[in-house]
C-alpha cells in the first residue's frame, strides 16, 4: 500500500474526494477541513494500492494539486484491514510487480544528476578499478563496480527518453559526459604516479593481468550481458529491489574498462586502450537501450490498464 498526505485548497477539495472515493482502490480515507495552514486547506489521507497509485496520482496532478496544495507519499510496510485486502483486490495485477512511476522518477533523478558526490564517486571507482588493473585483482575489480555511481546517469537516460523529457535526459547524459573522462584521467593520473614511485611495474604486459585482460578484450558475450543487465537494472529500479540492483553493478564492466583506458594510455597500450573504450561503449548503450525499451513496455501497460479502467468505469458507473 501507499500513503497518501494532501493538502487540498478549498475550490479543489471537491474533485479531489471524488476521486478518492470513487477509486475502488482506495481506502483509509479521511479528511480535516481547514487543518493546513501552510499551504492552506484541507488536510486529506488515504491508502492506495500500489498497483493503482501512479493511476490516482496521475488523476490528482492533472487536477494541479501538486503547484497549488501537496502531495506526499510514503509506502506503507503493513496495514492490517479488510478494507487494505479489499483494495489490494479491486486492483489489477500482482503488488510485487506494481509500479509507483512518481517513486522510480523521483529516485532517479536524484541519482542521476551530476554533482559534487557523483564525481568523488566516479574518481574513487576508477582509480580502485586501475589498481584492480595493475594487481590482477578480481576482488578489486568488483569493489570497483559497487562503488561507481554511473547507473543512476543511465538509468535517467532510459527514464527520460520513455517520458519525453529532454532536459532530464541532458542533464543525465552530462553526467556520463563528465564522469567517465575524469575517472579515466584520474586512473591514468594514479597509475603514473605508482610508476614514478616505484610501486606499478615498468611494463604491463598481458600475462600480468591474465584475469582481467577480457575488459579489453570486448565480444558478443559482452554485449548479451550489457542487455541483460540493462533489462534486470531496470525490473530492479522500478520494483525498488536494490539487492538485485547490486548483481547488476558486479555483472557490467564499465568502471573497469574505464580504469583500463587510463591505465594502459600511460603504459602506452593503445590496443588495449582503444578495446576498453570499445567495452564501455557497448556496455553504456546496450543497458540504456534495453532499458528505453524495457520501461517503454511497462509503459504502454500502464496506459492500457487505465484506458481499461476508465472504459469499465464507464460501462458501470459508480
Amino acid at each position: 500500500m501507499l500513503h497518501l498526505r494532501l493538502i487540498v485548497p478549498p475550490d479543489l477539495v471537491p474533485p479531489v474526494m471524488k476521486i478518492l472515493e470513487e477509486a475502488p482502490a482506495v481506502t483509509n480515507l479521511w479528511r480535516l477541513a481547514g487543518a493546513a495552514a501552510k499551504p492552506a486547506g484541507d488536510l486529506v489521507s488515504c491508502d492506495v494500492a500500489k498497483e493503482d497509485a501512479t493511476r490516482v496520482l496521475g488523476e490528482l496532478r492533472a487536477l494541479g494539486l501538486e503547484d497549488r496544495g501537496s502531495i506526499a507519499a510514503e509506502y506503507v510496510d503493513v496495514s492490517l484491514s479488510q478494507g487494505a485486502r479489499d483494495a489490494e483486490l479491486a486492483a489489477e495485477g500482482s503488488p510485487a510487480d506494481a509500479v509507483v512511476w512518481e517513486d522510480v522518477e523521483r529516485r532517479v533523478r536524484e541519482s542521476s544528476t551530476l554533482s559534487i558526490s557523483f564525481l568523488v564517486l566516479m574518481v574513487i571507482a576508477t582509480m580502485m578499478g586501475a589498481i584492480g588493473i595493475l594487481t590482477d585483482s578480481i576482488i578489486l575489480l568488483i569493489g570497483a563496480m559497487l562503488v561507481g555511481p554511473e547507473y543512476g546517469p543511465l538509468a535517467g537516460i532510459s527514464v527520460a527518453v520513455v517520458e519525453g523529457r529532454l532536459r532530464q535526459a541532458a542533464t543525465s547524459l552530462q553526467a556520463i559526459l563528465i564522469g567517465f573522462p575524469l575517472g579515466m584521467v584520474s586512473a591514468a593520473a594514479l597509475t603514473a604516479l605508482l610508476r614514478l614511485i616505484g610501486i606499478a611495474p615498468d611494463t604491463l604486459l598481458p600475462e600480468d593481468h591474465a584475469l582481467t585482460l577480457f575488459i579489453a578484450e570486448p565480444n558478443w558475450y559482452s554485449v548479451i550481458v550489457a542487455v541483460l543487465a540493462g533489462v534486470v537494472g531496470v525490473l530492479a529500479l522500478v520494483g525498488a529491489k536494490s539487492t538485485v540492483l547490486v548483481g547488476v553493478l558486479i555483472s557490467v564492466t564499465t568502471i573497469p574498462a574505464a580504469a583500463n583506458v587510463g591505465v594502459a594510455a600511460v603504459y602506452g597500450d593503445w590496443d588495449s586502450a582503444r578495446g576498453a573504450a570499445t567495452h564501455l561503449v557497448i556496455n553504456v548503450l546496450a543497458i540504456v537501450v534495453s532499458g528505453i525499451t524495457v520501461l517503454w513496455v511497462i509503459k504502454r501497460n500502464r496506459i492500457r490498464r487505465s484506458e481499461h479502467g476508465s472504459a469499465s468505469a464507464l460501462r458501470h458507473p459508480v
